[in-house]
């Protein structure tokens, strides 16, 4: 049973672009846009792109794996707390 307070804490599906045919085009988790990651995170596109340029690992032609950019966010986050 979902309560109200975790209601709040369910994250919509990413919006993807609407296909040629009118329809909508499947968002690949593994191989996502700069502007898909940052519209399924909620986050500003440019949070994403800086994120890139530091190190965030991505794919040869630019594509961004949700789980490893979310791995790579965690390590972050994680050896930012060491050194507080």
């Amino acid at each position: 049973m979902t309560t109200r307070t975790m209601s709040a804490k369910i994250v919509t599906p990413v919006e993807a672009q609407a296909a040629a045919d009118g329809g909508h085009e499947a968002v690949n988790p593994a191989a996502l846009t700069v502007e898909q990651l940052a519209r399924a995170l909620g986050a500003p596109a440019d949070t994403i792109r800086r994120h890139v340029q530091d190190g965030a690992p991505t794919a040869d032609d630019g594509a961004i794996n949700l789980i490893q950019y979310a791995a790579w966010l965690n390590r972050r986050l994680g050896e930012m707390g060491e050194q507080e």
